[in-house]
C-alpha cells in the first residue's frame, strides 16, 4: 500500500507535506514553491507525499485512506491544524523538518549533500 512508508525505505526520499487543508497559506505557498521544480524530483528520487486533515490526502498523486493519514501523523508526531514539511530520506529516518515553506532548491541542497547521494550522483555519471 502507497501509504505505509516503510515499503519505499531504501528505494525513495519522501517530502512529506503536512496541512490543515489544501486551502491552508502555507500549503499554498509550499505548492508554488515546488512548482517548476518537479524535473529535481526523480533524480533524487524523491517523491511528494501530502497529508491533510480535511480533505483528500495523497501519496505520489494516489489518494491516502484516513487510518493510514492518521498514522503518518502519529509517526512523525504532528498535531492536525500544524503546517510543517519532513524530509525522509532513504533509510527512513527525519532528515530534516521545517515548520515554514521551504524552496526546493534547499531541500535538494539538503538530499545532495546526504552521503548516499553523493555515491548516486559518482555512479550515475
Amino acid at each position: 500500500m502507497a501509504s505505509n512508508l516503510n515499503s519505499y525505505q531504501w528505494k525513495n526520499r519522501l517530502l512529506l507535506v503536512f496541512a490543515p487543508s489544501e486551502n491552508s497559506a502555507d500549503y499554498q505557498r509550499q505548492m508554488q514553491l515546488l512548482k517548476g521544480q518537479e524535473a529535481g524530483f526523480p533524480e533524487r528520487d524523491l517523491l511528494l507525499i501530502e497529508v491533510f486533515t480535511k480533505g483528500s490526502s495523497r501519496a505520489a498523486g494516489k489518494t491516502i485512506d484516513e487510518a493510514d493519514v492518521a498514522r503518518i501523523r502519529r509517526q512523525f508526531n504532528i498535531d492536525p491544524q500544524e503546517f510543517q514539511t519532513v524530509l525522509v530520506g532513504k533509510d527512513g529516518r527525519s532528515k530534516r523538518r521545517d515548520q515554514n515553506p521551504v524552496q526546493a532548491e534547499v531541500i535538494f541542497q539538503e538530499i545532495d549533500a546526504m552521503p548516499m547521494r553523493q555515491r548516486e550522483m559518482q555512479i550515475r555519471s
